[in-house]
């Protein structure tokens, strides 16, 4: 249920020329809480305006839908500053920034500057350097978490 609900969601919010980053479904079961995070696929910051849009245009196509009953509450926002990466796009497009990154393959979490992407579609491999300089590479399809690390200016 939860996974074809995620699915309409990400088909509407592409419908609105925006790419779904984030869902999540809490609440409880009398009153769900859909949370969508958005981001603009040209790269450019999530405004409030485009939150706004994206919600008010989602809104009626879920009570459409029927899927989560009529007292629900649908929040749309960015994907804020620590982002999850889920795809190998968001690795390619935030290679100089740090990541936090969970996976077997490291021995539990890691965290360092994406140095880049390599290998075809399906196989990719992210390279991160760690603090010590030591280069890592993982296996996206290995990847239980991964997401962006904010740094606080010195």
């Amino acid at each position: 249920m939860l996974e074809a609900l995620e699915d309409f969601v990400r088909q509407e919010v592409e419908a609105l020329g925006f790419d779904l980053v984030e869902f999540r479904r809490g609440g409880t079961g009398r009153r769900p809480l859909l949370d969508v995070r958005i981001d603009r696929r040209d790269g450019t910051k999530v405004t409030i305006e485009d939150c706004a849009h994206v919600s008010r245009a989602l809104e009626p196509r879920l009570d459409a839908a029927g899927t989560v009953g009529d007292q629900y509450v649908l929040e749309v926002s960015s994907p804020g500053v620590e982002r999850p990466l889920r795809v190998a796009a968001d690795w390619r497009r935030f290679t100089g920034r740090r990541a936090s990154v969970s996976s077997a393959v490291v021995g539990g979490r890691i965290e360092g500057e994406i140095v880049g992407l390599e290998g075809s579609e399906g196989a990719e491999i992210a390279r991160l350097r760690d603090s010590k300089g030591v280069e890592h590479r993982v296996p996206l399809a290995d990847v239980k978490e991964a997401r962006l690390v904010f740094v606080w200016n010195k």
